[in-house]
């Protein structure tokens, strides 16, 4: 990084000093200090065509050339190199970590949208991720990248999918810790809709069967509490008054095209008991049954 003479060109490398190409579905992961040592803990400036590169400082100084950035930090801290971004380091003997070396197929082929879209927002621009020491989610991080070593050392790792999970984890917890708060905001919001249409979907499909709330939200993975708390957030009402305002409505719907006896509705409607069925409408409408029927006739 401070070396005085400049190259022709910026070399590209799939590892650093080393021809040749990382197959497709690989992952790669190294200690820092096992080349960086090679090179006198100097790396100088070069490019990964078609490559993801995170490096974990667990600990000890770097400093970093991303582009036209310059950088000094103290790990905890995760570099992330976009595919053909210049970069460059300088470690010392004190520095800690490993470097994360990937083709994107290795890690989101076959595997959920959400490890795609947690790629693609990490390595949207070159990053230093500077992490705190006392939080559990770097506590996670380091946890998985000390795994992913433990797999890269053990002799049976060759066709192994446990590398290729962990390193998903990763990227998704550092794309989480990227996140601006107007990210995580917005996430969050896009979360809460997405649950609360299931749980429309689930009261179309069960309102007549009476579920207590516990069940709706033992369906969805959430408390009661929780559930409560997103029907509030989205509606303004709780989940029990949802599900009754269906039921009410399902109800008005038979009574006005359905020419049955209102004691034949209530059972159908999931009541035991017909003037339960009755007391029931009367406080969702103001009306009786009977009343409401005239009342559209």
């Amino acid at each position: 990084m401070t070396r005085s003479s400049r190259a022709a060109s910026i070399p590209a490398f799939a590892l650093y000093g080393e021809a040749g190409a990382l197959p497709a579905d690989q992952l790669h992961l190294e200690a820092i200090q096992s080349r960086s040592r090679l090179y006198r803990w100097e790396i100088d400036a070069h490019i990964h065509q078609g490559l993801h590169q995170i490096v974990w400082v667990a600990s000890g100084p770097a400093r970093v050339a991303l582009e036209t950035m310059r950088e000094s930090c103290e790990g905890p801290v995760a570099i992330v190199v976009p595919p053909g971004m210049v970069h460059a380091f300088r470690f010392t003997q004190e520095t800690d970590g490993l470097v994360l070396t990937f083709h994107p197929r290795a890690v989101i082929e076959g595997d959920v949208p959400a490890t795609g879209e947690a790629l693609h927002h990490l390595f949207a621009v070159p990053r230093v991720l500077r992490m705190d020491p006392a939080a559990a989610a770097t506590r996670r991080v380091a946890s998985l990248m000390r795994e992913l070593a433990d797999e890269f050392a053990s002799p049976d790792t060759a066709g192994s999918p446990v590398p290729p999970w962990l390193a998903r984890a990763v990227v998704w917890r550092l794309a989480r810790h990227a996140e601006s708060p107007s990210d995580s905001a917005q996430r969050g919001r896009r979360q809460g809709q997405a649950l609360f249409t299931r749980f429309v979907v689930l009261v179309e499909a069960h309102h007549r069967e009476h579920w207590p709330v516990s069940r709706y939200a033992a369906r969805l993975g959430l408390t009661p509490e929780r559930l409560n708390r997103l029907t509030r957030a989205q509606t303004g009402q709780g989940a029990l008054d949802l599900v009754h305002e269906r039921l009410a409505r399902e109800a008005c719907r038979r009574l006005t095209y359905i020419a049955a006896p209102i004691a034949k509705l209530a059972f159908e409607l999931g009541f035991a008991d017909p003037a339960y069925f009755c007391r029931f409408f009367k406080r969702r409408t103001g009306l009786s049954p009977r009343e409401y029927r005239r009342s559209v006739s």
